[in-house]
């Protein structure tokens, strides 16, 4: 029996209305596995009805409540973190150890919003004049909500809704529809948790639901990572409608190669940057421009590394790689290395074609490695999303930085050398948002915003960190004078001299 993944409304299960479902596949298998009910327009808004009633509550509750649960909900999660490991693993199709790795950096965004009571303290300036005080203090918008992608399906969640949640707003989450099944677990450890009903909710669906989410009026906020013409969309659409928008798009994402590095070193940064989850990340390094002479060496050594990744299902523990998402996304990416000697590249490894015995309708494809690319090609412009490496060719450090400065993109980038001064001046000279220094997948830590530059962020504010608790509240100034106590009327004695 095909198992069907409904709604999350009103904390409990609501079951899809429309009529309207989409297939869930196990990509190692290539068999569909799940239903996925699609929300019609009355079911987002009644989604957002109980958020919006649940914020006539939540939004007035104690920062002590609202952690208390959060606090419950994060041991919950700790708890359950090999079950929501192998619901993604199932849908998504990611090896079992890339799954946990996802889990514990949603971990993270939950520890920063269980102590949202210190990024929510006020400010206060006093005798500002004669008996005038002002503060400053943030407040919850409201109603706000998620658009989430296929590539991390709990983690991205827990990068909106925690903070969200922890700084008095309520929630609608619609997660995709290629790999739902997580997010509702999610909600269901919130209501274990003891999270009021309304305040998390989860709709399922298409475009259908998105443009229901970006046009309705009790939506104050938009939160969404994707690719950068959906987050270019969302952004206008959103932002049209007055609704306060952070729209995370797509990535082209360098490494830069000095002449020092350590080779060994970089060439194991750039097999598992390049390849680890199947390449479907929007932090994976997919451009390496090698500095000087050592571009030879360096791409033999990554070669010697990438032929040896074993390929596999993802419940496999012997499997170091899965399978991408869909057969149409395989084939997509497929697509640009059959096309890229044709375009100037040579064609180092070439991953296309490549299945697993017992498995072969699975959504395989293998480890593709192109040297010499040039700037021109398809592969190097567009985001394949998928295990395919780039090796451009420069001969000094300035045509290097010219480079990755052209791309279109920001997102992140990284820089391997031994020379502090050239890391240095890298990372300030470079054009994206994220930066590592002999670290491949620049992901900040919770504490620290996510966010790109360029084509890869439309909106004012990165994600989690200050700025997701700036999102998630808008700030308020409250100027006060009170009379001196001494001035009370005549006949009210409050126990201050007369004769100040």
């Amino acid at each position: 029996m095909t198992k069907i993944v409904n709604h999350w409304i009103g904390g409990k299960t609501a079951e899809g209305a429309s009529g309207t479902y989409g297939p869930v596949t196990n990509p190692a298998t290539g068999e569909v596995t799940t239903k996925v009910a699609f929300a019609s327009v009355e079911e987002v808004d009644a989604a957002v009805a109980a958020a919006k009633e649940a914020f006539r509550t939540w939004g007035q509750s104690s920062l002590a409540q609202r952690t208390s649960i959060l606090f419950k909900f994060r041991a919950l999660l700790d708890a359950h973190r090999d079950e929501i490991a192998e619901l993604i693993t199932a849908e998504h199709g990611k090896v079992h150890s890339d799954a946990l790795g996802e889990v514990a950096r949603g971990l993270e965004i939950v520890d920063l919003a269980c102590g949202i009571n210190v990024q929510l303290k006020g400010e206060l300036s006093t005798q500002v004049a004669s008996r005038v005080d002002v503060a400053s203090i943030r407040q919850p918008l409201g109603v706000v909500a998620g658009i989430t992608p296929f590539n991390f399906p709990a983690m991205v969640p827990m990068w909106m809704f925690p903070l969200a949640i922890a700084c008095g707003n309520t929630f609608v989450l619609k997660p995709s529809e290629k790999d739902p099944s997580a997010s509702v677990r999610l909600a269901e450890l919130l209501a274990e948790a003891g999270l009021p009903e309304g305040v998390f909710n989860v709709v399922h669906g298409d475009k259908v639901a998105v443009d229901r989410l970006l046009e309705h009026p009790d939506v104050k906020a938009v939160s969404f990572v994707g690719s950068t013409p959906i987050a270019r969309y969302i952004h206008t659409t959103a932002s049209a409608n007055g609704k306060r928008v952070q729209a995370l798009g797509g990535a082209k994402n360098h490494m830069l190669v000095l002449p020092d590095a350590d080779l060994d070193a970089a060439a194991d940064a750039a097999v598992s940057a390049a390849y680890g989850s199947a390449g479907e990340r929007c932090m994976a390094i997919s451009a390496i421009v090698a500095v000087g002479a050592i571009g030879d060496e360096l791409v033999e050594k990554i070669r010697e590394r990438a032929e040896k990744i074993k390929i596999g299902p993802g419940d496999d523990p012997a499997s170091e790689m899965g399978p991408l998402i869909t057969a149409t996304h395989r084939d997509k990416v497929a697509s640009y290395v059959a096309g890229a000697a044709d375009e100037g590249a040579e064609v180092v490894l070439d991953g296309t074609g490549h299945t697993v015995d017992g498995f072969e309708n699975g959504h395989w494809i293998g480890i593709s490695l192109l040297d010499k690319v040039p700037t021109t090609a398809k592969a190097y412009q567009d985001e394949i999303f998928g295990p395919v490496l780039c090796v451009l060719r420069a001969d000094t450090y300035e045509e290097a930085l010219d480079i990755v400065n052209a791309s279109p993109y920001g997102n992140g980038t990284a820089i391997f050398t031994r020379d502090g001064g050239a890391a240095r001046r890298f990372q300030l000279e470079v054009e994206a948002g994220m930066v590592g220094v002999n670290v491949p997948i620049p992901v900040p830590v919770g504490y620290h915003s996510f966010g790109g530059w360029k084509d890869s962020l439309f909106g004012d504010h990165h994600i989690y960190g200050n700025d997701g608790t700036h999102f998630y509240t808008r700030g308020k100034v409250v100027t006060t004078r009170w009379p001196d106590p001494a001035d009370a009327p005549s006949g009210v004695d409050l126990g201050f001299p007369r004769n100040h």
